[in-house]
């Protein structure tokens, strides 16, 4: 498909699926630093797994500073219930002192005053940020159009034509960032997420009940 079909794709999307679940608007959920600690704790397990570590992990270590600085051992028992420990404790104390060698504090104030590619960058420059963490970061912390794209994100896109049958996840952030529009990244990033999880599930999607049947090539290859 051409730019232009893709866009029109889109725009026929986002407005079924803003008819159903409405258009959020942008609000901060964490401070720049703890998004950064939250999305390391949630990559390969639940939102629920990662909350509890996340809670865990502030109730032992009230500070950044006291997580960086603390027993590694420590770190790991903290945030086990998250899953692979092992290897998101090191990455968190890794990030926080990488923070601080290159700021002089851990924070991330200074993306702020970076291009949006700079600050994706620089983001991914860290051990264990990749193309989706530094977007979430960016997106939900600092809202900065960046457009993240997680299991659900990709799956539901691939499946409506919004990105190509064989586009990476890791590709798949600069397709969509090509044709959706940057205010509309925060609110259709939470669209497919919620249509994801409702709807358009892995093994069964529910396509008898689905909306998005009209814009769909999924659908439309499965009853052609």
């Amino acid at each position: 498909m051409t730019d232009s079909t893709l866009e029109r794709k889109y725009t026929q999307v986002s407005t079924l699926i803003s008819e159903v679940y409405g258009y959020p608007k942008w609000r901060q959920h964490l401070p720049p630093v703890d998004e950064l600690v939250s999305t390391i704790l949630s990559q390969n397990t639940n939102d629920v797994n990662r909350d509890r570590a996340f809670d865990t992990l502030k109730e032992r270590f009230p500070t950044w500073e006291e997580v960086r600085d603390a027993d590694p051992d420590a770190v790991i028992e903290a945030v086990r219930v998250a899953g692979l420990a092992n290897q998101k404790g090191p990455r968190i104390q890794a990030a926080l002192q990488y923070l601080t060698e290159t700021q002089g504090a851990i924070t991330l104030d200074h993306l702020a005053g970076m291009t949006i590619e700079e600050a994706k960058a620089w983001l991914t420059g860290i051990n264990g940020i990749g193309p989706k963490t530094a977007a979430i970061i960016l997106l939900f912390a600092l809202n900065r159009p960046a457009f993240p794209v997680d299991t659900h994100v990709h799956r539901v896109t691939r499946r409506l034509g919004l990105i190509g049958k064989k586009t990476s996840r890791e590709k798949a952030h600069d397709e969509l960032e090509a044709i959706v529009p940057p205010e509309d990244f925060y609110a259709f990033h939470l669209q497919i997420i919620q249509h994801g999880r409702e709807v358009c599930h892995a093994r069964t999607p529910n396509c008898g009940a689905c909306f998005l049947q009209p814009a769909c090539d999924y659908f439309q290859d499965s009853v052609g």
